[in-house]
């Protein structure tokens, strides 16, 4: 929620989680503002790799699980809770997780 120009507060009570159409799991929202969208990431349920192309570059931090992010034409990147990763735009990827997965991510677009 914006609480004044460019202020953004949140909190994430199960009602503010919302289906990922593009990727599955659930997402949460931040901020979503010219050139950067900020939120949350989770995955509960078993489910096969996501495959996703990255629109913009991606920041994120695994907070709870794990995943093997293959980068197509890259390295492949096993992450767990407590790191912290940056992707480039256009990348290819294809993620295996270890459920529960939670992450925090930022696109700058």
């Amino acid at each position: 929620m914006e609480i004044h120009p460019g202020v953004f507060v949140s909190n994430v009570l199960p009602d503010t989680w919302e289906p990922d159409p593009e990727v599955g799991g659930e997402m949460h929202v931040l901020c979503s503002d010219v050139g950067v969208e900020a939120g949350l990431s989770r995955f509960h349920g078993a489910s096969g790799p996501v495959e996703w192309t990255l629109p913009a570059r991606e920041t994120l931090m695994i907070l709870e699980g794990g995943a093997w992010i293959e980068i197509a034409d890259g390295p492949t990147l096993e992450l767990r809770a407590g790191d912290i990763a940056s992707l480039p735009a256009g990348a290819r990827t294809t993620w295996h997780l270890s459920l529960p997965f939670k992450q925090f991510w930022v696109i700058q677009r």
